[in-house]
C-alpha cells in the first residue's frame, strides 16, 4: 500500500502515522528502529530497494530525506508505503523544498520511532562537513559510503580526521570476510612474526585502504598498496613470512584460494556482498566499532608504499589469478615463477 500526502506538514504526517500504527497494531509495534536516509532523487528507487532488503531481519521505520530544490517556498511532499510494499518495515519519503532543506531536522524528529535506537546512513559520498546535520547529531550509528567518493585516500584521511564513536562505512563492512580468512590463517603453524604485507586492488576502493591500514595496524609491519584497475575491489593480500607467504587470492566472485608454504592450495568461500547485505550486517551492531575507530586512527601511522599491481606481481610482491589458480592446478604452495 502507498499513500501520498502532498504539500504536507509534519505535525499532520505523524498523526497520520499514529493512527496506521492504531490501525495496525503488534505489526507496527514490532518495529525495533528507525534508519534515516539522506539521498538525492536520482538515487530514491535504488535506496528503497536497498533499505527495504537490509531490513527484513531488521523491521524498521525507514524515513528517507530527499533534499529538493533549496530555492522557492518551503514544502514538504510525503509518501508512506507500508505490506508488500515496504517488506518487514515501513517507509516514510519526505521530499524537502525551500528552507526544509536547510532544516530536516523539523520533519524527522516527530517521526522517529520513540525509545528505539536511531541509524542514520548516507549512500552516496560522504558530506563534507557530515556531523554538522541534524540526522547526524540524532543518530547513535551513522553509516557512510566512501566508495562514491571516488578518491579513496583522499576521503579515508578526511573521514578519519571528522570521526566521532558510531561512525562506520559499507567499505568496513565488506572486508569482515577477508579479515576473518587472513586472522583464521595466523592462527595456524608456524606462528611466526609478518614481515611485510601487500593488498591488491582497484585504485578506486577504500575497501583496499582500510584493509591495509588494519593490517599494518594489527600486525606492526609496512603495507603496500598495490593500485589495480578501478572497479575491482580487493584482489589479493601477501603476507610475508620467514617460512614463506601467505596469500590469498580472489578467484571469482564466489572464492578464492588460500596458499600457504608447506600445505595443499585451499579453495575457500568469499562472495561478493550486495548493497541490501552489507547494511543489514551494520544494522546487527547498533554499538561502537572500537576496530574501525582504531584503523582510522592509523592512517598517518602505518607505513604505506603505493605502487601498480602489475609491478607488485613482476616483482613477487603479490600473487594474480592466474598464479593462484596454477598452484591450485599443480599442487603446489606457490607457482613455480613465484
Amino acid at each position: 500500500m502507498i499513500l501520498d500526502y502532498p504539500d504536507v506538514s509534519a505535525r499532520t504526517l505523524a498523526r497520520e502515522l499514529v493512527r496506521i500504527r492504531t490501525d495496525q497494531g503488534a505489526m507496527a509495534l514490532g518495529r525495533v528502529l528507525s534508519l534515516a536516509v539522506v539521498t538525492d532523487e536520482d538515487r530514491v528507487n535504488q535506496v528503497l530497494e536497498v533499505a527495504t532488503a537490509a531490513t527484513r531481519q531488521h523491521p524498521s521505520r525507514i524515513i528517507v530525506l530527499v533534499k529538493g530544490n533549496a530555492r522557492g517556498k518551503a514544502r514538504l511532499d510525503a509518501q508512506i508505503r507500508l505490506g508488500g510494499d515496504a517488506g518487514a518495515s515501513e517507509i516514510v519519503v519526505l521530499r524537502l523544498y525551500g528552507e526544509l532543506v536547510r532544516h530536516e531536522h523539523a520533519v524527522l524528529l516527530p517521526l522517529l520511532l520513540p525509545d528505539s535506537p536511531i541509524v542514520a546512513w548516507w549512500p552516496g559520498a560522504p558530506p563534507k562537513k557530515f556531523h554538522e546535520s541534524p540526522v547526524a547529531q540524532v543518530a547513535s550509528r551513522r553509516i557512510t559510503t566512501m566508495a562514491e567518493a571516488g578518491n579513496p585516500s583522499t576521503t579515508l584521511s578526511r573521514m578519519a580526521s571528522s570521526y566521532e564513536p558510531g561512525d562506520t562505512d559499507i567499505a568496513w563492512t565488506r572486508v569482515t570476510r577477508w579479515r576473518a580468512l587472513l586472522a583464521a590463517a595466523l592462527d595456524e603453524p608456524p606462528f611466526e612474526q609478518v614481515t611485510s604485507v601487500t593488498v591488491t586492488g582497484g585504485s578506486d576502493s577504500p575497501r583496499v585502504d582500510l584493509l591495509g591500514l588494519w593490517l599494518g595496524m594489527a600486525l606492526k609491519c609496512p603495507v603496500t598498496r598495490a593500485r589495480s584497475r578501478p572497479g575491482e575491489g580487493v584482489m589479493s593480500v601477501r603476507m610475508d613470512r620467514a617460512s614463506g607467504p601467505i596469500d590469498l587470492v580472489r578467484v571469482d566472485d564466489d572464492s578464492a584460494l588460500l596458499l600457504a608454504p608447506g600445505k595443499l592450495p585451499r579453495r575457500v568461500t568469499l562472495p561478493h556482498s550486495t548493497m541490501a547485505q552489507s547494511l543489514s550486517a551494520e544494522l546487527h551492531r547498533l554499538d561502537i566499532d572500537d576496530v574501525y575507530e582504531r584503523v582510522l586512527s592509523s592512517v598517518k601511522k602505518v607505513d604505506v608504499t603505493q605502487t601498480t599491481a602489475s609491478e607488485a606481481y613482476r616483482s613477487g610482491k603479490a600473487l594474480d589469478t592466474a598464479g593462484a589458480l596454477e598452484a591450485e592446478r599443480t599442487g603446489l604452495t606457490q607457482p613455480k615463477d613465484s
